[in-house]
């Protein structure tokens, strides 16, 4: 296949080369201007890309002349390099007019190697059959070879006729290094994306993968550092711009790469026609599009830090439906807002916890769904400029209306017949050999694992530490959730939390105040029918709002292992959590002064809602203990 491609190659281009070059610009630049209309997914790509570089600046009408004019000048362009390596020196300097040259002659005369900061620009190639007309040395440049394996051989032999040496990508920059120490110039483009081995940096305002293959040359070689570009400039014209020379040895490699892209970047906005749109820059990294663990990370230029501002990488997380469960993924929400400089985090949420998340710094963003909301219209709700959603929940649905949505990249754990609507899947963690022996691991690590998966630096996830205690509580205020919406066999008794109640108020004087859903109601008038003491009834009065602004007004909260549990420890409120049926190494409050009170029978943990034989987990937690925990959780007045 290879040599039938080949062949075909030398039919079309020297055909072409039986015409005159302006000729086969033209037949290019018609060519081009068709593959607009008829490469949708090219044409699409080159959309994007243009919008993240001037959506500010452009209309979209303006945008989309702008890409049917690149589409023309890119075919115009590689057509035309076809036909230039059959041109003669003359016929070259007849087309391309050059600009800068002096630079080159001064760095020549100073006895140092070039590498020559190159890029997409225009008819690129023209550096080829410029190299001979404009440096007073040897020169070579950094070559991928072609996957044709004919053609590359065929480019090779064009480029050594030219005086041109070759050095290719993968066999090492040992060869290029001596090149330029011996004064030559070295090509290195430097505008593709450069996957895990770049350094991540701005690029018209967003973080792209930039090479730093130019400055390692430049640094190892104490060579001189020239940026160069060839734009088009008119119907089978060119001109060569060469811009003023950069001594490596005064900037790290991070601070050169950055100059890279900002000299490409003003290369760029001179003809933005010119440039390569229809490559991906602005790739996504897979799986780890979060950057905190990258080798050499991520480099914000002091503009962006002193008034600049990053284009905000937009990132949709939808919560899981309960508020212990999304007190729980927290953590993971932090890491992944850190994950990256410009991470922009939107929480897709079930509308009655759209008031937990506003209390979470890390959340720019709420969008509520309601009871009545449909798949479609929540997908429609969504449908914004979101690169990434981030699936807590593993039902389907879920995966629907990101799906709906056309967020490109959708992330999430399998299971529930979805995997089609994922192109991201995190299957966990493979489990070691001994893990059988290993203590369970909190929930918390679930939702972690899962950031970590994408790039996320989990290493100091962790809730916000417990507020410190005073050294003595006047009055304390104790809240007490009876209820559980699990079930059963997570509440305690009515009857000993009322026992509970009696005599922790005999001992000191506090306040009491309970909280729950309104189904809960009945627990709350069982365990206050004879209680005197001083108290509030909350339990079916308060919004979510509500009750985290009471419950920071709270010095304990006594309670079942509840969401509101979770959210106590989450608002930095000491606890006394009573477990039954479930498992507070899993389940428990995360943080300091946390006192669970938990007893081990046959049958536990079950995790069954209902109890089959008669609650002996949660009768073997007596009044007593849980009267002598509140005490020691207490401080003395």
């Amino acid at each position: 296949m290879d040599r039938a491609v080949f062949w075909l190659y030398r039919l079309v281009s020297g055909a072409l080369c039986l015409l005159p070059l302006a000729a086969v610009f033209r037949f290019g630049w018609a060519l081009g201007t068709a593959a607009y209309f008829v490469s949708g997914r090219y044409r699409r790509l080159v959309l994007r890309n243009l919008g993240i570089a001037f959506r500010a600046e452009k209309s979209p009408d303006e945008l989309r002349a702008l890409a049917r004019k690149h589409f023309a000048t890119l075919g115009a362009n590689l057509l035309s390099s076809i036909k230039l390596p059959r041109l003669s020196r003359a016929e070259i300097e007849r087309v391309v007019k050059m600009d800068g040259v002096e630079t080159l002659k001064a760095g020549a005369a100073a006895g140092k190697g070039f590498v020559m900061v190159i890029s997409h620009l225009g008819n690129w190639e023209m550096f080829a059959q410029l190299s001979p007309i404009l440096f007073p040395c040897p020169v070579g440049t950094i070559y991928q070879a072609l996957g044709n394996r004919f053609i590359d051989a065929e480019v090779r032999r064009d480029r050594a006729r030219l005086g041109l040496s070759v050095f290719e990508r993968k066999e090492g920059f040992g060869a290029a290094s001596k090149f330029l120490r011996e004064g030559g110039a070295v090509g290195v483009l430097v505008d593709q994306h450069a996957g895990d081995a770049g350094l991540w940096c701005p690029f018209f305002g967003r973080l792209a993968s930039t090479s730093t293959l130019a400055a390692t040359l430049a640094l190892r070689t104490d060579s001189l550092l020239v940026p160069a570009a060839v734009y088009t400039d008119g119907v089978a014209r060119w001109r060569c711009v060469i811009h003023e020379q950069v001594k490596a040895r005064k900037f790290t490699s991070e601070g050169i790469t950055k100059w890279t892209a900002k000299v490409l970047e003003q290369q760029i906005r001179r003809r933005p026609e010119d440039w390569f749109w229809v490559h991906n820059r602005w790739k996504l990294p897979n799986p780890k599009f979060l950057l905190a663990t990258y080798k050499r990370g991520v480099a914000i230029p002091t503009a962006f830090r002193s008034g600049q501002t990053l284009q905000p990488f937009r990132i949709l997380i939808r919560s899981t439906n309960w508020l212990g469960d999304a007190v729980m993924s927290i953590p993971a929400v932090r890491a992944i807002k850190r994950g990256r400089p410009d991470a922009h985090v939107t929480i897709l949420t079930p509308a009655k916890l759209a008031d937990l998340w506003k209390q979470v710094a890390e959340v720019d963003d709420v969008i509520g769904i309601e009871s009545a909301d449909s798949v479609f219209s929540v997908a429609k709700k969504i449908r914004r400029d979101f690169e990434v959603a981030i699936l807590f929940p593993n039902s389907l649905r879920s995966a629907l209306e990101a799906w709906l949505a056309i967020i490109p990249r959708r992330v999430g754990f399998p299971g529930h017949q979805r995997a089609w609507l994922l192109n991201q899947i995190f299957h966990g963690k493979k489990k070691k050999k001994n893990a059988h022996t290993e203590p369970p691991k909190h929930q918390v690590h679930h939702y972690l694992a899962l950031a970590e998966f994408i790039g996320a630096d989990i290493e100091n996830a962790a809730l916000p530490p417990i507020r410190n205690p005073q050294s003595a509580i006047r009055n304390p205020k104790i809240g007490l959730v009876p209820g559980a919406e699990y079930g059963p066999t997570k509440r305690w008794f009515p009857e000993r939390f009322a026992e509970v109640v009696r005599a922790v108020s005999a001992s000191r004087e506090c306040e009491w105040i309970l909280f729950g859903v309104q189904k809960d109601a009945p627990l709350g008038d069982e365990i206050l029918r004879d209680f005197t003491g001083k108290h509030r009834n909350l339990i079916g009065k308060t919004t979510l709002a509500e009750l985290i602004a009471e419950l920071r007004a709270c010095d304990l909260l006594l309670t079942n292992d509840t969401g509101t549990m979770h959210l106590a420890a989450f608002l930095g409120v000491p606890t006394v959590s009573l477990f039954g049926s479930t498992e507070p190494a899993l389940t428990g409050p995360l943080g300091d002064h946390h006192h669970v009170i938990r007893h081990h029978v046959a049958c536990s943990p079950c995790f069954l809602r209902e109890c089959p034989l008669d609650l002996r987990c949660m009768k073997a937690i007596e009044p007593a203990e849980v009267i002598a925990t509140i005490a020691a959780a207490l401080p003395e007045e």
